[in-house]
């Protein structure tokens, strides 16, 4: 499920996300230790689970974290597919 938009999605067509330090980092691989949290690879849904305060619940860490290294990604992506770059994983 995306901690974004709450919607129910086959796992491979969301992003696996982990807290290493106090700072949120894409683990598309699913190999990263912790506690992980779904969102779709786009910013709306990162910008709805910030907004919703997804993220501390969901990793249940109190605190500020940090999302700006995977905002600027998920921007770089996306702007990657709309001039028809190949994109890789994120």
């Amino acid at each position: 499920m995306c901690v974004g938009c709450r919607a129910r999605t086959a796992k491979s067509d969301l992003l696996r996300l982990v807290v290493i330090e106090g700072v949120i980092v894409p683990d598309p691989r699913g190999r990263l230790p912790g506690r992980g949290a779904h969102v779709h690879p786009d910013l709306g849904c990162l910008e709805l689970a910030e907004r919703r305060r997804a993220f501390p619940r969901a990793f249940r860490l109190a605190g500020p974290l940090d999302g700006e290294a995977l905002r600027a990604r998920l921007a770089t992506q996306a702007a990657r597919q709309q001039d028809g770059t190949p994109v890789s994983d994120v």
